[in-house]
């Protein structure tokens, strides 16, 4: 079974920074659509851009991918 629990934490996070994509997208330096396609799971989130979103975000990637619910 995948777990798709990085979906909810990569919008709630962006939501409780309010941030819109765009601005996240800026800040990973790629396109707002590519990164719609992470938050919606029709694309693959890439290595580079969970350590991207850990940085902005100040959290772990166990905390980031809902591996850990500890930040």
């Amino acid at each position: 079974m995948e777990n798709r629990k990085y979906l909810r934490r990569i919008k709630e996070l962006r939501e409780d920074h309010d941030y819109g994509q765009k601005q996240v997208a800026a800040v990973l330096q790629i396109d707002q659509r590519v990164y719609s396609r992470y938050e919606t799971g029709t694309n693959a989130l890439p290595v580079a851009m969970v350590y991207g979103l850990c940085e902005l975000y100040g959290v772990s990637s166990d905390y980031l991918l809902g591996i850990s619910d500890r930040k």
